[in-house]
């Protein structure tokens, strides 16, 4: 059967994730930053492997990839962060540090993951990677301003994704960067309107159609293509 790899594997849309592609009969290499306290993930049956994995932490990515050692379908870097609250977005009120924090876990770290898996997914059957990007991170589609924190991690990410389309076409790897839609997570909260299972079944089916053709493209979860 097919293995993906999925980092922020323990809650919200990661957990998703791994839940439905068990439910599919998948192979799940699963990552977290604390997978003794990661109840919900450890509860799910299936074949099902779960590491510790730290973002944040810019040795994880290839220490992640000599544990799976193994090819790798789909390589999914979902693991994000907000990078500080709503008034620490605004202008005037940005940390340097929380800046930095969310460019290092949501744009540098899935372009290690990419470098440490690049091998491994060039030899799966599907060779695919996939970015969990925001279309708050699209410039063109930013008509409220503020997010200095959370938006600059997120175009970044959206550049590394394309670059990656190109630079890893020739391993005949396809390369998909995704916004999930506004979900029921801890980050979207609980007035948001999908449920983390609808919008995991619409990145799904984006993944499965998802060729060396469509690589580099930017998806909505409903299949609609968004602007850079």
């Amino acid at each position: 059967m097919p293995l993906i790899v999925i980092t922020g594997a323990n809650r919200g849309l990661g957990l998703a994730h791994v839940r439905r592609y068990l439910e599919r009969g998948w192979t799940v290499h699963a990552a977290c930053r604390d997978p003794e306290a990661a109840d919900a993930l450890n509860a799910l049956g299936g074949d099902l492997y779960i590491h510790r994995y730290d973002a944040a932490d810019s040795a994880a990515p290839a220490d992640l990839a000599d544990a799976v050692a193994q090819p790798v379908d789909v390589l999914f870097a979902n693991a994000g962060v907000m990078g500080a609250e709503r008034g620490k977005q605004a202008f005037g009120q940005v940390s340097p540090d929380d800046w930095m924090n969310a460019l290092r876990i949501n744009a540098l770290a899935p372009l290690l993951l990419a470098q440490a898996f690049a091998g491994l997914v060039a030899q799966s059957e599907q060779k695919k990677i996939v970015l969990q990007s925001s279309r708050m991170g699209s410039i063109a589609d930013n008509d409220s301003g503020s997010g200095y924190v959370y938006r600059p991690s997120k175009a970044a990410l959206n550049a590394i994704g394309k670059s990656l389309s190109i630079d890893l076409k020739d391993k005949g790897i396809s390369v998909a960067i995704m916004h999930p839609g506004w979900v029921q997570t801890d980050m979207g909260g609980s007035s948001a309107p999908l449920s983390a299972d609808e919008a995991v079944s619409g990145q799904q089916k984006l993944i499965d159609d998802l060729s060396l053709e469509t690589s580099g493209t930017f998806w909505h979860q409903s299949g609609e293509v968004l602007p850079w």
